[in-house]
Order: C-alpha cells, then sequence, then structure tokens
C-alpha cells in the first residue's frame, strides 16, 4: 500500500467521478458495471505509475540524495529495504496489464476511440519516469492524463466525445498538475543533480513561485466561465470553497521556497485544495 502511494490514488477516483458525472447530466443514466470497471482500470495503472516511478527513482539514485516528506521525495521503501528493487518493477509491470486489460475490454465493446487513449496512456505511464521526466514534460503528461481520464470514462459511457467531458477535463488536469509542480519544489537539488527535468528546476524556484498562482487561478476562472459556456453548473461556484487552502498555500510558497518548514504546510494545503475542488466539481455536475 505504502509503495502504490494509496492516498494519491485519490486523484484519479476523482478525475473518473467528473466523467461519469458529465455522462449522468449530459445522458441522464450510468451503467454501473462500466464505471466500476472503469475505476479498477483506472486505479490500476494510476498504481502501475506510482510503483514504476519509486523503482527508476531508486535506481537513478534520487532516493539517496532527497529528503522524503508525507508529499515528496518517493514512498521510501527501497531505500529502507523493505522491497526488493525488481519486486516493485514487477508489481508495476502487472498493474499496467491489468489496466491495460480493462482498457482492452473497452476497446473491443467501444471501439477505436479507446484504444487511442489506452496507447497514449500505456506507453506515457512506463516512460513517464524515464524519458518524459527527463524532457522537462512531466507536469504536461500529468494534466494530459487527468484531462484523458475524465474524457475516456465519458466515452466509455456516451460513445461520444463530449466538449463538457474535454472541458471539465482540463480543469481536472490542472488540478493533478498543480499537486505535481508544488511537490516537486522540495525534490529540486536530487532531481537535478540526477538529471530529472521538472518544470520548477526548468523555472528556477523563485519563479516558479510566482507563476503558480496562475494554475490556481486558471481552474477557478475555468470553473467559472465554464458556466457560461454550458460546460459547467452554476452549482459548480462551490468548488471555490477550497480557495483557503489555495491562499494558503500561495502565501506560504510566496514566503519561502526552501525551507521544509512552509514547504510541506504548502504542500499539504495543494493536495487539499485539488481535493476539494475535483471532488465538488464533480458533485455540482450531478445536481
Amino acid at each position: 500500500m505504502r509503495a502504490i502511494r494509496i492516498r494519491f490514488l485519490l486523484a484519479s477516483v476523482i478525475a473518473v467521478s467528473n466523467g461519469l458525472a458529465i455522462a449522468y447530466w449530459k445522458t441522464g443514466t450510468v451503467d454501473p458495471i462500466s464505471a466500476i470497471l472503469t475505476y479498477i482500470g483506472v486505479i490500476f495503472l494510476h498504481a502501475s505509475v506510482d510503483l514504476l516511478n519509486d523503482y527508476w527513482d531508486h535506481k537513478r539514485g534520487i532516493d539517496d540524495v532527497t529528503t522524503r516528506t508525507k508529499f515528496s521525495g518517493g514512498t521510501g521503501v527501497l531505500p529502507e529495504n523493505l522491497l526488493a528493487p525488481n519486486a516493485v518493477y514487477v508489481a508495476g509491470v502487472i498493474f499496467l496489464i491489468l489496466g491495460a486489460s480493462i482498457g482492452a475490454y473497452f476497446v473491443v465493446t467501444r471501439g477505436f476511440t479507446i484504444a487511442v487513449i489506452l496507447g497514449f496512456a500505456v506507453v506515457s505511464i512506463y516512460f513517464y519516469s524515464t524519458s518524459i521526466v527527463n524532457a522537462g514534460l512531466g507536469e504536461l503528461f500529468v494534466a494530459i492524463k487527468g484531462a484523458m481520464i475524465v474524457l475516456g470514462t465519458f466515452y466509455v459511457q456516451s460513445m461520444v466525445i463530449g466538449s463538457a467531458a474535454l472541458y471539465v477535463g482540463a480543469i481536472v488536469g490542472i488540478l493533478s498538475t498543480t499537486v505535481l509542480f508544488v511537490n516537486s519544489f522540495p525534490d529540486f537539488e536530487a532531481d537535478r543533480s540526477k538529471g530529472r527535468h521538472t518544470l520548477v528546476i526548468i523555472l528556477g524556484k523563485k519563479l516558479a513561485a510566482r507563476i503558480f498562482p496562475l494554475f490556481v487561478i486558471t481552474a477557478y476562472v475555468m470553473i467559472i466561465a465554464g458556466i457560461f459556456l454550458g460546460f459547467t453548473k452554476v452549482y459548480s461556484l462551490v468548488g471555490l470553497a477550497s480557495i483557503p487552502f489555495a491562499a494558503k498555500s500561495i502565501m506560504l510558497l510566496t514566503k519561502d521556497q526552501q525551507s521544509l518548514k512552509f514547504l510541506v504546510p504548502a504542500m499539504a494545503s495543494t493536495v487539499a485544495y485539488s481535493r476539494i475542488t475535483g471532488f465538488l466539481l464533480a458533485l455540482s455536475l450531478i445536481f
């Protein structure tokens, strides 16, 4: 459970929930069997990327030079010799195969569109911790992943590519990217020394801290604008209830980008902001 980072699987659960909420809003119905299979398949794929990330960070020596926190620095199961590296790698591949197998079922029953989404997921998950992060595309991948989950979930239920699903998917993707963005601050030196290129490394800590509010503002603006575009509902304004958490994160990150005394509560507030906004957005769409 620790290696899988079970607490962070909630991000994918929220993404699927938003896709189902849009499907219910637009079609008036949800197939429960397909919904359950979607949850299981997406959770398997999310577990895979976390396990493979732990494996590759250990192989590259990142875990040996980083300070682990509740939100960053890996799970610690490999540096503490709680699991064998090969066992973590094999488990990651098994979860990838299991998730892909459920996706393959939907390819057969729902068609080629799911094959495109599944193909992107499988390839990007396997290469995320190496080629994708090395190229500085980690945050972009997470944003696309969030959007794809919402879109794929909606498509499984409705068999159409919906503009509302794309729009809400973009919001969900931004929420997930915001968490990854903040969580990479404590790993700055360790990641840079081992060849990883996170957005914080590319921008530098000070500039990254100044840009951080743009992620938060963009998500909120999209929720509000979506009401007028017909992609969200007036009830979706409930998502703004997370503003106190977002404001706390911005204040702490602006104040200090070095000390864990400030970074850990900033990460905690960002996770809370992301989860609350995503959950309330999904809830609002079924009212």
